[in-house]
């Protein structure tokens, strides 16, 4: 809108150019009327006429009649310069939401042209919904790959046997037939007391039992015998996942029998006889090239199948290792060291999903792996044992109590915030609360603000020696894994506490060894030590229930 004011005069000129129409109104400055002078009947307005406009917006035709309605219907054509103002703000109106539709309809074209010529950006939207599913599969997938390879395991275990009792039955068909001469059960020639009657075995069966009951609930004294099979027939981990690359070997004793355990070409572990087929080497004095172990006497090589796949120097023949069943769970590596079918599931062995593993430590040690499992199963000697260590300033409690269900191997102790359990056959897991970081407060371990996680697996490898895993976790402090140099902190530490506990368990050895009960008089506090020796030696008689 233009305002000409002409020089001399009492009137002026208003220009209006506002996209409805364009006029000329004659205002006199006198009487403040405005007075249509001319106009266009043409627009910009997308090609239609100020008058189509006016009509949709339910007005006249001609501007003048409209503000002379809106006037009240004055004549003359003369209007109220307010009505001029208010046709003149509606036009605005108009065009500002003409303008707003006309961008809403470019940014969808827009749209729908990046659709088409940008397939990515037409995926877009399901990126965040696939990588959520891809995620989830990856996790189904590993979970039936261990299964899967636990399947295997199981399968050759069981096709080994049985090939062992194919060969059992031929040799016994081959066997040429004996005469057996009958022996008469009345005539049994015994060394104390010559001839031996059915009577006589009864009575000594009877007062062997009643000897029995009166002998104390526990004696574990004398020499450590040979191992049941039975306890053979569990998952025994023997080694951290992250000390086995494709060219490491893990050699260890499990049950008084050498084993080594090395990365396939697949990946997988695999645990053979350290013993190579030809000359019995120790394979482990050896190295790992390309997912086979290669005997350092003669270079011959075998797979994580046991098979021996290279001979050097020779016409290849046939030779196997004996193997182990052997799987991969929880940073672990398992072997199932008995003759029986490997069970079908493993023990859950991580800490919870909100602890940082800061330490894993391998340690061969000097005792009998039961004397090191109930060492770790006790909490009283702690202010009288490990005084240097993280008891130091414990103060003794009047009466130290270890709270658990009936027959339960596991439970908390009072008055320490500790809460613990045995997991068969040789795992001992605690978890630690601590009111401040290295300060043990407090009698509920789950009402502390931070837990210390521990597991240890002692792994019977002989009589008087013991394998053991330890893994350390905490729910604070996840930077701390990141600090250089920490691991041998934690090994120095681990060293120490073991160091006042070792002394003790070998004079115990020493003195059970030469006769005498560890086990000569249990109290209140002995009460998870106790069920594990009983455990066990439900165990040695094939007797899995707790006593």
């Amino acid at each position: 809108m233009q305002l000409i004011i002409l020089p001399g005069a009492v009137y002026c000129l208003v220009f209006c150019r506002a996209g409805l129409y364009n006029s000329l109104l004659w205002i006199s400055s006198g009487s403040l009327v405005v007075q249509c002078i001319g106009h266009s009947g043409t627009t910009n307005t997308g090609g239609r006429k100020w008058k189509d406009v006016l009509k949709e917006a339910g007005h006249s035709e001609d501007p003048c009649v409209y503000l002379a309605a809106k006037n009240g219907g004055g004549g003359g054509g003369a209007y109220d310069l307010n009505l001029a103002w208010e046709l003149f703000r509606q036009d605005v109106l108009y065009l500002d939401w003409k303008a707003r539709h006309d961008v809403s309809a470019i940014l969808a074209a827009h749209d729908k042209v990046v659709e088409v010529l940008n397939p990515l950006a037409r995926d877009q939207k399901a990126v965040d919904t696939m990588r959520a599913d891809l995620s989830s599969l990856q996790e189904k997938l590993s979970k039936a790959h261990s299964q899967v390879h636990l399947s295997e395991a199981r399968v050759v275990h069981t096709l080994q046997k049985l090939a062992e009792m194919v060969m059992v039955v031929n040799d016994k068909l081959l066997e040429p037939k004996k005469t057996d001469w009958p022996i008469s059960a009345a005539n049994i020639v015994t060394p104390d007391h010559g001839v031996s009657t059915r009577s006589d075995e009864h009575s000594q069966l009877s007062g062997s039992t009643a000897g029995f009951s009166r002998q104390k609930l526990l004696d574990v004294s004398g020499p450590v015998g040979p191992y049941p099979a039975k306890f053979k027939d569990f998952w025994y981990p023997v080694a951290f996942s992250d000390d086995i690359d494709s060219s490491t070997m893990v050699p260890f004793e499990s049950f008084e029998e050498s084993w080594v355990i090395f990365r396939g070409k697949d990946g997988h572990p695999g645990c053979v006889r350290d013993a190579c087929a030809h000359r019995s080497c120790p394979l482990s004095l050896g190295k790992v090239e390309d997912g086979r172990i290669q005997c350092p006497y003669h270079g011959w090589e075998y797979g994580n199948t046991g098979k021996c796949e290279k001979m050097p120097s020779t016409r290849q023949v046939n030779a196997t290792l004996q193997t182990l069943p052997c799987i991969e769970q929880d940073g672990m590596v398992w072997i199932w060291p008995g003759s029986s079918i490997p069970a079908a599931t493993l023990p859950a062995l991580l800490p919870p999903a909100n602890y940082t593993i800061h330490a894993q430590i391998v340690l061969e040690l000097p005792v009998e792996h039961g004397l090191l499992v109930e060492n770790l199963l006790d909490l009283a000697h702690a202010p009288f044992t490990h005084t240097t260590t993280f008891a130091r300033g414990w103060t003794v409690p009047s009466f130290v109590k270890f709270r658990t269900p009936m027959a339960k191997l596991r439970g908390t102790w009072d008055p320490y915030p500790i809460a613990m359990e045995f997991q068969p056959p040789c795992m001992v897991l605690s978890t630690i609360g601590l009111e401040k970081p290295g300060k043990l407060d407090g009698t509920d371990v789950e009402l502390c603000p931070r837990h210390l996680h521990q597991l240890h697996v002692c792994i019977p490898s002989s009589p008087g020696k013991t394998r053991l895993l330890y893994r350390m976790a905490l729910d604070f402090a996840p930077f701390l894994k990141h600090v250089p140099f920490i691991q041998y902190l934690w090994q120095h530490l681990a060293n120490q506490v073991l160091g006042e506990d070792l002394r003790l368990v070998e004079g115990q050895q020493d003195r059970m060894q030469r006769g005498a009960n560890v086990w000569n008089l249990p109290v209140a506090y002995d009460k998870l030590g106790v069920r594990y020796r009983q455990w066990r030696k439900g165990i040695e008689a094939a007797d899995e229930q707790i006593p």
